[in-house]
């Protein structure tokens, strides 16, 4: 299953590329489908900025956002890191009470705050003192009203954009007039790009959901089912990576990351993993694979010389099936997780005790008896727990899928 977005791009004056604007789309077609507006804002958050990396839509410049009225309010936006989006309020938003205090949080969080199409209507003149970039149409509003409106206002600590900038006259008057960026077909038309999503189980993400709109967020509870779930724990993680520009210290656990976010960006990245509402489209048995992985490696690691690692272990098991889940190398994808050094050599390279305890999985699969015992006697594992954990964690990974399937 795939992702589809395009982006434009926005040059300055010297027409070098300073951002693009991303805009949701919902396959190869070049044009916006017929969806609710939040709900693309939703999928477009989650499919390029919390799914599998390399991803050329977001890399590099700051990326410009279309945030509809709901988004807005609930502070989606949040979601982000600050110095590498831009905020457009789109013009069919409406300047109420609860915009206005919305729009002035984002401000005081740091966020560049661009108004869409503006029309030039009085009711949104109090947002203007927190407004960094005002996007005139030329098309909609015509060039001359536009170019008077930027030579008018030229004093004014913001700055802007000409956009739908489409023949060269276009451009040459935007520019006399004062305009700072400029957007349009002018310089380039709107680039498809593809990518893989990487999305929860549904059944998973409702029960998440149901769980931190509780008044009291358990986070236990959370950590129980975000550890179940092989894409929202690398979504998660992945999210983490790009909340700050990096972390003090390497995640190593899942409640370790949620603790991180705290309550109210766990909510939020909740909701928006929600409303993007899809689930990947892979073989239920991988999933079933990673979490017995994961348990088996948490349970050996508690019995091994190394019981410190049990948390290290199963993030280590889980993560161990990714590049098969993901259709990427676990090579790319390591660059965007802030794991631990350990857990990373442990699944590039199968180096340390962590690595040792994943060949040692693998050598089970095998029936290579003589090299369970190796691993066995370097770990510190009686052999006959290697059996007992197998037959432990197949039976947990399985009623957990099942009560996952009757959520209550």
């Amino acid at each position: 299953m795939y992702s589809y977005v395009a982006r434009q791009p926005i040059f300055n004056r010297q027409q070098r590329t300073v951002g693009y604007e991303l805009l949701f789309r919902d396959g190869e077609s070049n044009a916006f489908p017929a969806i609710e507006a939040n709900t693309a804002t939703c999928r477009l958050l989650v499919e390029n900025y919390m799914a599998v990396g390399d991803n050329l839509a977001t890399a590099g410049q700051r990326t410009f956002i279309n945030f509809p009225q709901e988004s807005l309010i609930r502070l989606l936006p949040m979601l982000l890191p600050k110095r590498k989006v831009i905020i457009e309020v789109l013009e069919t938003c409406t300047p109420d009470e609860e915009l206005f205090l919305a729009i002035k949080h984002l401000y005081r969080q740091g966020y560049v705050i661009a108004l869409d199409d503006f029309e030039m209507e009085p009711q949104w003149q109090r947002f203007l003192p927190y407004v960094h970039i005002i996007k005139l149409d030329l098309m909609k509003v015509g060039i001359k009203q536009a170019c008077d409106f930027v030579a008018q206002n030229r004093t004014r600590k913001m700055k802007f954009l000409a956009e739908k900038v489409e023949t060269h006259q276009d451009f040459a008057a935007a520019y006399e007039a004062g305009f700072q960026f400029f957007q349009g077909y002018y310089f380039s038309k709107p680039e498809l790009l593809k990518n893989r999503q990487v999305e929860p189980e549904k059944l998973t993400t409702l029960r998440l959901l149901q769980e931190i709109c509780r008044d009291e967020v358990d986070f236990s509870r959370v950590e129980q089912i975000i550890a179940s779930d092989v894409s929202l724990s690398y979504l998660l993680l992945r999210y983490v990576n790009t909340a700050t520009h990096r972390t003090i210290e390497p995640i190593s656990s899942f409640k370790q990351a949620l603790v991180y976010l705290g309550e109210e960006k766990i909510k939020m990245f909740v909701s928006a993993i929600a409303t993007a509402h899809a689930a990947l489209d892979k073989p239920r048995e991988l999933y079933t694979l990673s979490l017995q992985r994961a348990r088996m490696c948490e349970m050996l690691a508690a019995s091994s010389r190394i019981p410190r690692m049990k948390d290290k272990a199963f993030l280590t098991g889980m993560f161990s099936l990714l590049d098969a889940l993901l259709d990427n190398s676990l090579e790319q994808l390591m660059t965007l997780l802030p794991l631990e050094p350990e857990v990373q050599e442990a699944l590039l390279n199968h180096h340390g005790e962590l690595g040792q305890m994943l060949a040692l999985l693998e050598a089970y699969d095998q029936a290579d008896w003589p090299q369970v015992s190796l691993y066995c006697q370097a770990l510190g594992i009686k052999e006959e727990m290697v059996a007992k954990s197998y037959q432990h964690a197949l039976k947990w990974s399985l009623q957990y899928l099942s009560n996952s399937s009757n959520p209550g």
